[in-house]
């Protein structure tokens, strides 16, 4: 490893491929606009981005339409084409950057009385925020008053706010599986004020299988299914029972605990060891060094994470998704596997730390 995970390793989600973007709802009409705005973004002009979407407005196209097939579909093809290492982090920060420039085109409309308050904030710690503010901006164009906290938003401050404002309901955004005990936190303290939560993002899993785990009132899997879910009446209000926060009976057993205090120790020493066993890494200048200290302390902590939510498949995706990173940029996914195999030595005595890390290495064996 040599560093080519920083800022990026987890954002696993969706595998587009190349060619034209697709319209996820079918929507050949939006098609032609996101292949439009992909080229002005790709070629990062702003000015050409905001004429396609006003155009696209202008010819017919629904609003929200243009929300999620146009600017949502072009920035999948953003995570992709990065993933893939066609785009540089660069061109990815200015890609994002105008796509949530160009969502200011969309028309306001004034919120329906009948609708009710919706506040939507991204997890503590999570910095993607574009699809949270999908979800906020279909809501607005479906009449819905939306506080939009945006990313970061530390519990603390999401409960004051609800209090100050009184939501119907929160919409909680997660990208990120790391971030999946802050999000456990933030549903438990917003349901404990009173308040109904909807999960959403990729950090809750396609099926939503950990924001159930986590407890979470609701979940849907993008903006058009949590607008539509809102639609189809109130949320039901937190019952006293649903606000307990020790309710993952597997965390008794204090293995997240011990290895998320542990974590620093871990990277450290498996750094250290790495390059006793590889001396070519001596050789590594300040820079690869540094990243390849950055991508075990990634490998550290979505190891935390699952052992959270105790999923074998929250570690097995990341590193299967970390190969395609790492071998689309020219470094074989096989390097992984030491480090893994320095982990199992230091938790030895960590039972569910060790089968995760079996699952790992088993995920990334080749099959014939």
């Amino acid at each position: 490893m040599t560093g080519h995970l920083t800022e990026h390793t987890d954002r696993p989600g969706r595998r587009d491929v190349g060619g034209r973007l697709p319209a996820p709802h079918g929507d050949d009409a939006a098609a032609p606009w996101a292949d439009k705005l992909w080229t002005a973004v790709r070629a990062a002009d702003e000015y050409t981005g905001l004429d396609v979407v006003t155009d696209a407005l202008a010819a017919g196209l629904d609003p929200e339409s243009v929300l999620l097939d146009v600017i949502g579909a072009v920035q999948r093809k953003v995570g992709t084409e990065w993933a893939a290492n066609r785009m540089s982090v660069a061109d990815e920060h200015a890609a994002t950057a105008i796509n949530d420039r160009v969502i200011a085109v969309l028309p306001v409309r004034r919120p329906a009385d009948s609708r009710g308050r919706i506040t939507v904030a991204c997890v503590d710690q999570e910095w993607h925020a574009l699809p949270a503010r999908l979800v906020s901006e279909t809501l607005r164009l479906r009449g819905w008053q939306v506080d939009y906290l945006g990313a970061q938003v530390p519990t603390a401050h999401l409960i004051s706010h609800i209090h100050r404002t009184g939501p119907d309901a929160v919409c909680l955004s997660s990208s990120l599986p790391t971030r999946l005990p802050l999000a456990h936190s933030a549903i438990t303290a917003v349901q404990a004020a009173g308040t109904p939560v909807m999960a959403g993002g990729l950090a809750f899993g396609a099926d939503g299988r950990y924001a159930r785990l986590l407890g979470a009132d609701a979940w849907a899997p993008d903006a058009r299914a949590a607008a539509d879910r809102l639609a189809a009446g109130p949320l039901s209000r937190p019952t006293p029972a649903h606000q307990a926060t020790d309710d993952l009976p597997h965390l008794r057993d204090q293995e997240y605990t011990l290895v998320a205090k542990s974590s620093p120790r871990l990277v450290r020493d498996t750094f250290r060891s790495l390059e006793q066993r590889f001396p070519a890494m001596r050789d590594y200048s300040d820079e690869q060094r540094e990243r390849t200290a950055e991508d075990i302390a990634h490998i550290v902590t979505f190891l935390t994470a699952a052992l959270y939510v105790d999923a074998d498949e929250v570690f097995g995706d990341f590193l299967v998704w970390t190969a395609e990173v790492l071998s689309a940029r020219g470094v074989p996914a096989r390097s992984l596997l030491p480090c893994l195999d320095l982990l199992k030595e230091q938790l030895h005595d960590f039972p569910r730390a060790c089968r995760l890390l079996d699952a790992g290495r088993t995920a990334l064996t080749p099959r014939p």
